[in-house]
């Protein structure tokens, strides 16, 4: 590897990437601003199907305008994606075997959503407009782990994330700083120029004597020092031993740190993202109809009709003026309908992501305990991909890890297994990380997002020609249906996604209705 080749690779953990994506029009913040639609007589009858949160938030902003709704909920629980298990929780994914949480009380895992970026100005809204609190999710956290398996002095063991950051910062400091000197990265620059970048990279990277980087404070001590021993940083690892153990991988890169999204602290709502779905369901609850599960959707002439199957097997019609869809594509495709072949092109070809999680209950915090690890991701080359540690109930005496949220071909590999091997697995790779695995934990529950009945995928996963062949379709209306769903935004996976989606819908109805 070269200097400027390892330049360029570096340059993925200090947010070049996201400085460019954002340059050229490829990332979209979540909108804001108020919802200033106004209550007239004229309003009408909308038929929701789906009860995630793009059909909650739209029956609730309907609901404020006069608008009479119903939503159909194929499960027996709103929510959709935003999913929390607790203790009870059942599921049974499709060819599956039935599974029940058997979490203690008061502990869970968000299963779907559980992040809330600051400028998610919807979802902040909403948690704020029905009045749940929220509190810091810890994303990054340099406490935490990284694990590359493979080759190399620094393969096979769990290193502090601090401690390679710091060298990676030091030794790409220290490079920058040596090619500037020898004029060897092709810009010019003037000597004044070249002295106070050099400066900055000194104070950046802790360089010393001849602009070489040798460790610094920065990234840890080899011990605790306080009243009867003196501070002595560990020494650096060895730049080849970096590389050569695979710790450059993307694997690795900082996601959490430097992305839009993904920022180093987000937010929570406190006690579970279904607190969300609660609020809502307090609001308009009472117009969901469980088990009701969509067979057909058709443009009438006037209006739109829609059959279901009800708990007992039984399929009912209903009728509407409009109608806003909010099923997720791989079930909008199994649906019987007069939809535009548009439509139906959009809901046969965009993919879904294929993603799985699990939960990890222990009987000791020993992340805490033992590893001074409060909240934030380790993240790994094994299948597992990553763990992410509690940002609540912190010192408690029990606690719950996401022993693995994976994706692709990773997360179809876990998903084909028992649920035993599952667990299996994600203890035998996680336990790699954390050898307490095997003396603390106590049960699991897991997750395949592709086998979860009525989601069938995690969320859409668009590629740059199914965004331009299929999604304008869907911010359209056909005939008296509408849709909405992170899978008519930009915001693919978040909640604020939903929430625009919602609001979109609402607007397009409503300004219909007052031109009518």
């Amino acid at each position: 590897m070269t200097r400027r080749e390892f330049i360029n690779q570096s340059s993925l953990s200090i947010g070049a990437v996201y400085a460019a994506l954002n340059a050229w029009g490829f990332i979209y913040p979540a909108p804001a601003g108020a919802f200033d639609l106004q209550k007239t007589d004229k309003t009408g009858k909308v038929l929701i199907l789906g009860a995630g949160l793009a059909g909650l938030a739209a029956a609730y902003e309907l609901e404020k305008l006069g608008y009479q709704c119903t939503l159909l909920e194929a499960r027996t629980r709103a929510g959709g994606r935003i999913w929390t298990i607790r203790e009870g929780t059942q599921e049974t994914e499709i060819g599956g075997e039935k599974q029940i949480a058997h979490f203690d009380k008061g502990l869970y895992l968000n299963a779907g959503a559980a992040r809330i970026p600051n400028h998610h100005e919807l979802s902040i809204h909403y948690c704020r407009e029905l009045k749940i609190p929220l509190e810091v999710f810890i994303n990054m956290n340099e406490a935490a782990y990284f694990y590359a398996e493979g080759q190399g002095t620094l393969a096979n063991q769990p290193i502090k994330i601090r401690q390679l950051h710091a060298d990676l910062r030091g030794y790409t400091a220290e490079l920058a700083a040596k090619a500037i000197h020898a004029e060897n990265l092709d810009a010019e620059l003037s000597s004044e120029d070249a002295e106070k970048l050099i400066a900055y990279l000194k104070a950046e990277g802790d360089l010393v004597k001849n602009n070489q980087y040798q460790g610094s404070e920065r990234r840890g001590y080899g011990f605790a020092f306080g009243a009867t021993a003196a501070e002595a940083p560990a020494p650096a690892f060895a730049l080849p031993d970096i590389i050569k153990s695979g710790l450059l991988h993307p694997a690795f890169s900082n996601v959490g740190e430097y992305t839009y999204h993904q920022q180093p602290t987000l937010l929570q709502p406190v006690g579970g993202m279904d607190r969300l779905v609660e609020a809502f369901k307090e609001k308009v609850g009472h117009l969901i109809t469980y088990q009701a599960e969509v067979k057909e959707i058709y443009n009438l002439e006037s209006g739109v009709k829609v059959l279901f199957q009800n708990n007992s097997g039984k399929t009912q019609e209903i009728t509407a003026d409009y109608c806003i869809c909010t099923l997720p594509l791989p079930m909008l495709k199994k649906v019987k309908s007069n939809l535009s072949g548009d439509i139906q092109r959009a809901a046969d070809f965009v993919p879904y992501m294929k993603t799985g999680k699990i939960g990890l209950q222990f009987k000791r915090r020993f992340w805490e305990e033992d590893d001074g690890i409060f909240g934030g991701i380790s993240k790994t080359n094994m299948d597992i991909t990553q763990i992410f540690y509690p940002s609540y109930g912190f010192t408690n005496s029990k606690g719950i890890l996401k022993g693995y949220y994976n994706f692709h071909e990773r997360a179809v590999r876990f998903a084909d297994l028992s649920l035993a091997d599952r667990e299996k697995q994600a203890l035998a790779e996680g336990g790699k990380i954390h050898p307490q695995y095997a003396t603390e934990f106590e049960n699991s529950f897991s997750l395949a997002w592709h086998k979860i009945p009525f989601s069938e995928g995690g969320w859409a996963d668009y590629k740059a020609n199914d965004r331009k062949l299929y999604f304008p379709t869907l911010l359209k209306a056909d005939g008296a249906v509408y849709f909405a769903g992170e899978h008519t935004t930009y915001l693919n996976a978040w909640m604020a996604g939903a929430f625009e989606s919602a609001r979109r819908v609402v607007k397009q109805i409503h300004e219909r209705v007052q031109a009518d």
